[in-house]
């Protein structure tokens, strides 16, 4: 079983990311799960959410304490949230960020990813410039860490389920894809 924990704020889309992405992933033939941590609800507030994915039924219930993987849609996060907390060594931590941190110490035993999500959503229309919606973005960059799902099932899952601009979501998701960095070890 790979269970992915998702950091972002509220109005991002984190939590319509893991239910998208849940989509995409059961229609690859996965048994999912999909749930959000809220505390306080309102734009901008810390909001956690989660994806539990497995190729046999899920049978527990319970909240994502260790994952396998972690997903930050805000790096502004970074300063107050331990986004590393419970992760499993050698996980993937993927950062909506245009170049790696400066401090890579708070990181190190974990895998690390980057995009600049934010500048895809920007050239995509998506949201406004106050509040770029980046969620679709990051599920391109996770796919592209991950090798899964296929981007078929990000696309499809997108064009059944988002009414709103599927074809700019469609495209973020691609760009994303094609530019996240893995940040080599000797980098």
């Amino acid at each position: 079983m790979m269970e992915i924990r998702f950091h972002g704020r509220g109005g991002q889309g984190t939590v319509v990311a893991t239910i998208l992405l849940a989509k995409a992933f059961f229609q690859d033939g996965y048994y999912v799960q999909s749930f959000p941590l809220f505390g306080v609800e309102r734009r901008g507030a810390p909001v956690e959410a989660y994806l539990r994915l497995d190729r046999k039924e899920i049978l527990i219930r319970t909240n994502v304490y260790t994952p396998d993987h972690v997903v930050v849609l805000d790096d502004t996060l970074l300063e107050g949230v331990d986004v590393t907390f419970g992760l499993k060594p050698g996980g993937w931590i993927l950062l909506n960020k245009p170049s790696p941190p400066a401090d890579l110490e708070p990181f190190a035993g974990f895998k690390l990813a980057f995009v600049d999500a934010t500048q895809i959503a920007l050239k995509n229309l998506l949201g406004t410039r106050t509040h770029p919606i980046v969620n679709t973005a990051m599920m391109g960059g996770l796919a592209r860490v991950l090798g899964m799902p296929a981007m078929t099932a990000i696309a499809g899952a997108i064009r059944n389920e988002v009414p709103s601009k599927p074809k700019a979501n469609i495209k973020a998701a691609e760009m994303a894809y094609k530019r996240v960095r893995v940040l080599e070890p000797d980098e």
